[in-house]
């Protein structure tokens, strides 16, 4: 898997996996903290979550096009310096006034336009390197490398986000209870009047924490505060992991110094790398790349309720305890463990030489043997927070990568490899599945009103429902996301690179709006189990579509 690619890949790599951890350890609590300082609903946490993911995945339209003009390497390196100026001004503990609303939404606004400077541009340099015959047969695995890159960061945060939050509450005696946040916000707007069993909830929360004591609007203010605070302190996270990713961008920007020139400075030069296409040309792979945009739009829309509600569902419908086996998984050196010993049994089987099977046989071995060790020292049951799920998905991807990239290099071998288009077609049919199992873990369950006005639900499902929903998506963002960069690197016409990346992550974006659809259907009044259901619907639509117009999706990509 990583044979044969150029070093470029590695840097590069590197220099994203960090700004990625700052970025997800944000993502992790950010409707957390909307909902626990500012005491928003859940409608309106998911619109300034899903206007904050279109901003973030949108602004690199605008940073292709600037690049395009002024360079890759100049605008990833002035992203990186906005998206620090947002990230610090979010980790300043403020007041819930408006200037702690315009302090907070002007930080979301750096973050967003940062982003789009540094992420498509440091994509389009990755495809870059590709451009180089050598190394062109390589495309589809470097991008699945660069994905897994991304996704060692995503894995991280989560608990980093986690460690952070109880630090800080434990320093003040305190514990984390996704219940206290809204019933604390509910009693400091109506008081007694808020209605016997959320005040008898409250109540029974307060008298269980250091400090607790009878005056619940006193607990309410100070708990509310310690836990928007400790969620600040997890902020600053993305700053710290910023300059790590500065500092390897630059020490070893000699390894991919090449990739960074745009057409117009390739042609300026006389050394343009790529045919003039006909205007006839260009139309076709622009007509290509949009009816493949508007396709990802669903997908992302699906995908990303992962941080709004799908973490809602962790919090309110899920058992914040986990048992037996499920309970390792919630510990992050246990998954890396897991991940070892699935990159040293590839390893072993992909060796050439009896040395390299030793090493990869005793990796493995060693691997279960740490893992079967903690088993016999973990507690059962574990406690797990609402932000904990989400290091499944970026754990499955880091895990399944090169079991991924085996699969297609064989499947390539044989010439029965499915192009990337078709690939992001079966990608949309295995969402639709990922939401059934949530849809089957959903029957029977409180509306999100019903539990709003009851305080809590009267039932908590097992953690393996949106564990194992997790794992069926991440099979279908490996088929998507990776493969349809490539897709985009391959086909945009040269002089429109940077604009083209960009487009993909405005669709991207687009979605991530649209998550905001399914927030407003949260607290509608439906079953929670429709909620899931709209997803699939629209999943499988897709995915109709997207078939239908495949014979010229792959006669785009075979004259790229």
């Amino acid at each position: 898997m990583l044979k044969g690619q150029p070093k470029g890949l590695y840097a590069l790599s590197l220099a994203n996996t960090g700004e990625r951890f700052g970025y997800y350890t944000m993502l992790a609590i950010f409707t957390l903290f909307l909902q626990a300082k500012f005491g928003y609903t859940e409608a309106v946490t998911t619109q300034i979550y899903g206007l904050f993911l279109a901003a973030v995945y949108f602004m690199p339209f605008f940073g292709g096009i600037l690049a395009d003009k002024f360079g890759f390497g100049r605008m990833v390196t002035l992203g990186i310096f906005i998206m620090f100026g947002g990230y610090a001004l979010l980790a300043i503990p403020t007041g819930t006034g408006i200037v702690g609303k315009m302090m907070m939404f002007g930080a979301l606004a750096l973050i967003a336009c940062g982003t789009g400077l540094f992420k498509g541009n440091l994509q389009v340099m990755v495809g870059n390197l590709y451009d180089d015959p050598k190394y062109a047969a390589k495309r589809d695995n470097a991008f699945s490398i660069f994905y897994m890159a991304i996704n060692i960061g995503a894995m991280f945060a989560p608990g980093m986000a986690t460690w952070i939050t109880n630090h800080f509450l434990a320093q003040d005696g305190l514990v984390y209870n996704g219940q206290i946040p809204a019933l604390a916000h509910e009693y400091l707007e109506k008081g007694a009047a808020m209605g016997a069993e959320p005040l008898a909830k409250l109540t029974d929360l307060a008298a269980s924490m250091s400090g607790g004591g009878s005056d619940l609007a006193q607990f309410s203010s100070h708990y509310i505060e310690k836990l928007s605070s400790a969620y600040s302190m997890g902020f600053g996270v993305a700053c710290i992991s910023l300059i790590v990713s500065y500092v390897i961008y630059v020490a070893f920007r000699k390894t991919f110094r090449h990739t960074d020139v745009t057409a117009k400075q390739q042609a300026a030069a006389g050394s343009v790398a790529h045919v003039e296409l006909t205007p006839a040309q260009t139309r076709s792979r622009i007509t290509a790349l949009m009816l493949v945009f508007a396709v990802v739009i669903f997908f992302w829309m699906a995908f990303h309720q992962n941080g709004s509600t799908m973490t809602f569902f962790a919090r309110d419908y899920t058992s914040p305890e986990a048992t037996g086996i499920t309970r390792m998984g919630f510990d992050i050196f246990n998954l890396v463990l897991v991940i070892v010993a699935i990159y040293a049994l590839v390893g072993a089987f992909q060796a050439e030489k009896r040395r390299g099977k030793t090493i990869g046989w005793s990796l493995f071995v060693a691997a279960l043997g740490v893992l079967v060790y903690r088993w016999t020292q973990t507690p059962d049951p574990v406690k797990i927070l609402p932000q904990d799920f989400q290091q499944f998905n970026p754990f499955y991807v880091v895990a399944l990568t090169p079991v991924s990239v085996a699969l297609f290099s064989a499947l390539a071998r044989k010439g029965k490899e499915p192009s990337a288009p078709r690939k992001i077609g079966i990608g949309m049919i295995i969402a639709a599945l990922g939401f059934l199992i949530l849809t089957i873990g959903s029957v029977g369950l409180m509306s999100p009103d019903a539990v709003k006005a009851a305080g809590s639900s009267d039932t908590f499902v097992s953690p393996n429902w949106l564990i194992s929903t997790y794992l069926v998506l991440t099979f279908a963002e490996l088929l998507l996301s990776p493969m349809g960069i490539s897709f985009v690197s391959k086909v945009a016409p040269p002089k429109y690179k940077g604009m083209m990346m960009g487009c993909w992550f405005a669709a991207t974006a687009v979605g991530n709006y649209a998550t905001s659809l399914i927030g407003y259907l949260w607290g509608s009044g439906i079953p929670l189990w429709m909620v899931w259901g709209v997803l699939i619907v629209l999943c499988l639509l897709s995915a109709l579509f997207l078939f239908s117009i495949m014979k010229k999706l792959e006669h785009a990509t075979q004259n790229a």
